[in-house]
């Protein structure tokens, strides 16, 4: 039994060193979503607090990623956020991908699927209120009509998706 544990603990030692790289790209965002639609000062401070964390090119990271496993607990959880939806990216997008993306967001927030409960155990302050999830409701929602307006409604549709894409 104690050889095990000395092994355990030469293990998790052993791991410290170890560490997946950072998302931590500050400055402008050359595809961000603010350089195709205007993003309100208070839209801003909650998707910061609630959401670019994930969704972003430049993730705050707490003091407990620099303790192993979970640093690749949280690389995993920042990747596949990233993967799903970039705010920093959106201009990259088709813009049938960024239409379904606005939309989402609003689904997800409804839905209660985003922030994830797991982010908001740690991030008490990523709890949107009601007023919150209004706000940025009401802004993707301007952004999705001013879609709706500026591009023919064919382009606005996804042509069949492969299976899993985002």
């Amino acid at each position: 039994m104690k050889r095990i544990l000395l092994i355990l603990i030469i293990i998790l030692i052993a791991i410290q060193f170890i560490k997946p790289s950072k998302n931590i790209h500050p400055g402008p965002q050359p595809s961000d979503i603010s350089t195709l639609y205007a993003v309100p000062a208070n839209v801003d401070t909650i998707l910061i607090k609630a959401c670019k964390d994930c969704h972003s090119n430049n993730t705050r990271y707490p003091w407990y990623n620099n303790v192993q496993p979970v640093a690749w607990f949280l690389d995993n959880h920042v990747r596949g956020g990233k993967w799903a939806f970039n705010l920093n990216e959106f201009a990259t997008f088709t813009i049938a991908r960024q239409y379904d993306k606005i939309k989402e967001i609003k689904n997800q927030i409804d839905k209660g699927d985003m922030p994830l409960w797991s982010y908001t155990l740690i991030h008490k302050d990523a709890v949107l209120s009601d007023s919150e999830k209004n706000i940025v409701e009401a802004w993707s929602e301007n952004i999705r009509k001013q879609m709706e307006a500026k591009y023919p409604k064919d382009s606005l549709e996804r042509k069949n998706p492969s299976p899993g894409a985002k």
